[in-house]
């Protein structure tokens, strides 16, 4: 009994089978294999099963000391690592001893000036100033911006519901009226590309978790196609299903950066620094701090409070006596 059908899965399509059962984004999962290859490979391509906590830490304790590593990345190799372990191996995870955490300092964000926002999206033009200007006029994250579905964008109550976001929450934000004609213009033309998909025998979109099977043929349904489309179709890596997909965020991320560096801006900002400047911009403009909790989507507000450090005011507020003395 040794035919491809017969064989027992291998260890690495067992972790994702139990990554996609959990409903795991894509992502995740493309995250977890590669921690749980580098685990396997740190130890000399060894099987899992034969290691345990102390190796778990010395791995981890790596990543720290050798990788340098932030500690979000820490936390997601030992998250997959755990996963490996009780769910594939059915086996605690215990005895990790004393590893080394990784620290790194807290960074204040980069955020932009509305001068700066400006001759930044001054020099972009088409899908990726529509998707830029929504980062900066409604708080966007970049996936976030580029997964948007028709059904999502509410021109009647000027909202954006955003779904599944960051921590797998929803929340609805503003839809700016200066993008409003043209995110409509926008629609136009996606609705064109559904059709044409549509008559030659495609048109579906990848719908999230179990909604496909629930929902027949909703994947076909305009509301749920994705309002920047990418401009070719391609296979689903998951299903193998040839579809559209949304456009390429790192297209976009290299679009935002040129821009930034025509318009000689010298920060290192990036497409996450529209939302910053869309966070620290309201907090300006005197809304209070829960409201811009509550758009951004930050569980706590603690989180939402790192913008008041970078207000447009100087350190915290602060007048300095120098400006007090006289010339």
């Amino acid at each position: 009994m040794s035919s491809d059908s017969t064989r027992a899965p291998r260890l690495l399509e067992r972790v994702r089978s139990a990554i996609r059962v959990r409903h795991y984004s894509i992502r995740t999962e493309q995250a977890y294999i590669q921690w749980i290859r580098r685990f396997i490979l740190f130890h000399g391509k060894r099987h899992p099963a034969e290691l345990g906590g102390a190796e778990i830490a010395t791995f981890l304790s790596h990543l720290a000391v050798d990788g340098n590593v932030a500690e979000s990345t820490q936390n997601q190799a030992l998250n997959a690592i755990v996963l490996l372990y009780r769910v594939v191996l059915e086996q605690e995870v215990t005895d990790l001893g004393a590893v080394v955490r990784a620290r790194k300092p807290r960074r204040l964000p980069v955020v932009l000036t509305p001068v700066e926002v400006r001759g930044v999206l001054a020099r972009l033009d088409g899908v990726h100033r529509l998707t830029a200007e929504l980062m900066y006029g409604a708080g966007l994250r970049l996936l976030e911006c580029v997964r948007l579905r028709i059904k999502d964008i509410e021109f009647a109550r000027g909202e954006i519901v955003v779904r599944d976001g960051k921590g797998r929450r929803d929340r609805v934000t503003v839809l700016p009226e200066r993008v409003r004609k043209r995110l409509s213009a926008q629609l136009a033309r996606v609705r064109a590309i559904h059709e044409a998909d549509l008559a030659e025998g495609f048109g579906s979109v990848h719908l999230p978790h179990a909604l496909a099977r629930k929902y027949r043929g909703a994947d076909r349904d305009w509301p749920w196609q994705y309002a920047f489309p990418s401009d070719r179709r391609a296979r689903d890596p998951r299903s193998g299903l040839v579809r559209r997909h949304h456009i390429s965020e790192s297209a976009l991320q290299r679009a935002v950066k040129r821009a930034v560096g025509e318009a000689r801006i010298a920060k290192p900002a990036s497409c996450h620094s529209l939302r910053h400047s869309f966070a620290t911009d309201l907090l300006a403009a005197g809304y209070d701090i829960r409201t811009v909790q509550e758009v951004l989507g930050h569980r706590s507000v603690a989180t939402t409070m790192v913008y008041t450090h970078v207000l447009n005011r100087g350190g915290r507020g602060v007048r300095s006596p120098l400006d007090s003395t006289p010339e």
